[in-house]
């Protein structure tokens, strides 16, 4: 990654930013939910944040930031499809300051095992701290069903 890369400005289908605090207690919480035993997380007075808590983001982020539309698949037929972390900084610490901005990524289309089509999503988002370098981003892929899954498919 290029400094020329980390000044990139945001893509113009992007989010409007919005401000996420890396907080100690937070780090803390999610250390545990996740099961962590590593007194880094849990015993530091400045941890770094496990690679995964950027997922915390969604509880920071105000519905008018994200670009997904109202026309979307009802929940019956979304699936998710995966997440990918890429960190172009070390992983930010407690008392970091991030940018958050959302933008959509590729979208394609598979036929599924069972005949029915599945559309694939892509959701990016770039985490930028104060100084506006990229730090982080996620990759959330999204599968939409072509139906909702039946009874006799379940069991």
């Amino acid at each position: 990654m290029t400094e020329a890369a980390d000044a990139k400005a945001p893509d113009a289908k992007a989010s409007a930013p919005f401000k996420m605090h890396v907080e100690l207690g937070k780090i803390r919480e999610f250390a545990r939910a996740t099961k962590s035993h590593n007194p880094d997380y849990l015993e530091d007075e400045n941890p770094v944040a496990p690679t995964t808590f950027l997922a915390t983001a969604g509880f920071w982020m105000p519905e008018v930031a994200t670009p997904a539309g109202d026309d979307g698949a009802g929940f019956e037929r979304i699936l998710h499809g995966g997440t990918e972390y890429t960190f172009y900084r070390p992983p930010p610490k407690a008392g970091t300051v991030l940018y958050v901005s959302s933008k959509p990524g590729p979208a394609w289309e598979k036929t599924g095992r069972r005949g029915g089509a599945m559309k694939f999503h892509e959701m990016i988002q770039e985490y930028r701290d104060e100084a506006g370098t990229l730090v982080a981003e996620t990759r959330n892929t999204v599968i939409e069903t072509e139906q909702a899954p039946t009874t006799e498919a379940g069991a």
